[in-house]
């Protein structure tokens, strides 16, 4: 099963992933986008860590996500990918637009073939104004088009409001 989780900053979307994570009595890989590269994201992490269980394997990947995705997928094993927001922010500041769509091609492509349960959270950054600056309006763009392709390919979709589950497409919770 595929799923993919949007939400706003602080609005719930980790804690159900997490949530739906262990509650699938898989043994779960975290995969993990960001990067520890300033004291208030090195916080985050932190928090972040502290909340899931020990026993959870975790994998570090801030570029190549689709390969680390085809090579930890199995069936019977739940990946939970946090954040693709991140992981977008990560290719956007490389500088390397052909890196950015390689990238992104090569994640969109390897979903349907991947086995195992597959948990992608994001960040819905469309619902604001639009943002001073090019690269914050283009990646305000790049990540409302990587989650339009991502739900016309996920089972189920849901969206995360103050702590609060709406699903958007397929099974409830």
């Amino acid at each position: 099963m595929l799923e993919l989780i949007l939400g706003g900053a602080r609005s719930g979307k980790s804690r159900l992933a997490e949530k739906l994570a262990a509650d699938s009595a898989l043994p779960v890989t975290y995969i993990a986008t960001s990067q520890a590269l300033d004291g208030e994201m090195t916080a985050r992490i932190q928090h972040h860590r502290a909340r899931r269980p020990e026993h959870w394997e975790l994998l570090e990947e801030p570029f190549e996500l689709a390969r680390v995705l085809r090579e930890h997928a199995a069936a019977g094993r739940c990946l939970l990918v946090d954040c693709l927001t991140l992981w977008l922010t990560n290719l956007l500041m490389l500088d390397d637009p052909a890196r950015l769509n390689a990238e992104r091609e090569a994640l969109l492509a390897c979903l349907a073939e991947l086995p195992g349960r597959i948990i992608l959270v994001s960040n819905e950054t469309g619902l604001g104004v639009v943002p001073l600056g090019e690269l914050t309006r283009r990646y305000v763009d790049e990540a409302g088009w990587l989650h339009q392709a991502l739900a016309e390919r996920c089972q189920r979709v849901i969206f995360t409001v103050a702590g609060l589950p709406m699903v958007l497409r397929g099974e409830g919770l």
